[in-house]
């Protein structure tokens, strides 16, 4: 990996305690890069954070429309979710519509990350399933385009339609040559790109404006995002937070590894980072830093103060430092 910058500094009082490096690029509707830190041309794998990429065909097949998948369901599709009930109810009710199960999905299972819940079940010794698994709503998206293109199950196979039509789709989204793949979590090919590619990704969302099939389904993914965030991910995640406190300026999707995405269509920008380390820490507070930075969020609102200035604290509950990004992000 090439050279990474400093974009998040943890400190202990008044020491510098420790650095997260990364890389950042952002892209206009004209697939040009406006600002960037370390090197975009970084390739990584954007594991979650490209759902809406994943899902593009979906709805361009006429699958979703076929399916009369509503908002919510566009959003799940999109989704990496807590498992909370919410979530599991709504996929599960999406699978009995396409006269599905559980056991058609290949996503794994997983323990509810709904800490409510998850501990219900371990008191009730209820075994975790496919549904709880945070990718089952991208799955369940997976199965709906299979039933429509009248494909076999094995859906997560690279040679499989449904793999076809999503490297196909990422590759003119990225507008790039995927140069490889890896599996991701949950079964599924991550197909990886340069940060210049993703940010030009989710350029192209934030600037479609419909009029044709490709750009009404941005839209349509766009807009379910940002109505629905409480699908996307769950109650207490930045996703979910940040998005409320942009009031419709932003839909925002996290990834493993310190991969976070932006698509902010008043801008007609599309934001990629990774952080180098892989710190979910990092990642978040990079990403609100450069909301902030490019006019989608309020720094005094309360999600943004929680994450631009993150309290370290010992076990006593006493603030020993802060998380917060670079003075080169602010």
């Amino acid at each position: 990996m090439a050279q990474a910058e400093t974009l998040v500094e943890v400190w202990r009082g008044p020491i510098l305690e420790s650095i997260h490096a990364g890389h950042v690029a952002v892209v206009d509707e004209t697939g040009e890069t406006v600002a960037e830190w370390g090197d975009p041309t970084t390739a990584i794998l954007p594991r979650s954070s490209c759902k809406m990429v994943q899902a593009l065909p979906l709805v361009t097949s006429g699958a979703a429309d076929a399916a009369g998948l509503s908002p919510q369901r566009l959003a799940l599709a999109c989704s990496s979710h807590n498992g909370a009930p919410l979530h599991v109810d709504h996929v599960r009710s999406w699978l009995s519509d396409l006269s599905l199960s559980e056991r058609d999905l290949r996503c794994g299972s997983e323990p509810s990350r709904d800490k409510d819940l998850r501990h219900a079940m371990i008191r009730d010794q209820i075994v975790p399933d496919q549904t709880h698994n945070n990718c089952s709503g991208k799955h369940t998206g997976f199965l709906t385009l299979t039933r429509h293109l009248k494909a076999g199950p094995a859906y997560l196979a690279l040679d499989h339609p449904v793999q076809q039509a999503a490297l196909e789709a990422f590759e003119a989204a990225t507008g790039e040559t995927s140069p490889g793949q890896g599996i991701d979590g949950c079964s599924a090919p991550n197909f990886a790109c340069t940060l210049t590619g993703l940010a030009r990704a989710m350029a192209g969302f934030a600037s479609a404006g419909g009029g044709d099939t490709l750009s009404d389904a941005k839209v349509q993914l766009r807009q379910a995002m940002m109505a629905h965030p409480d699908l996307v991910a769950g109650e207490g995640r930045a996703c979910t937070n940040l998005m409320r406190a942009c009031e419709g300026r932003a839909a925002i999707k996290t990834g493993a590894e310190g991969v976070f995405v932006a698509i902010l269509p008043e801008r007609k920008l599309g934001i990629a980072l990774k952080i180098a380390d892989g710190a979910t820490r990092a990642a978040e507070t990079a990403i609100t830093a450069l909301l902030v930075k490019f006019g989608a969020l309020d720094p005094a609102h309360p999600a943004a103060q929680g994450l631009l200035k993150v309290p370290v604290t010992n076990r006593r509950d006493i603030v020993t430092g802060y998380i917060r990004p670079a003075q080169t992000l602010i």
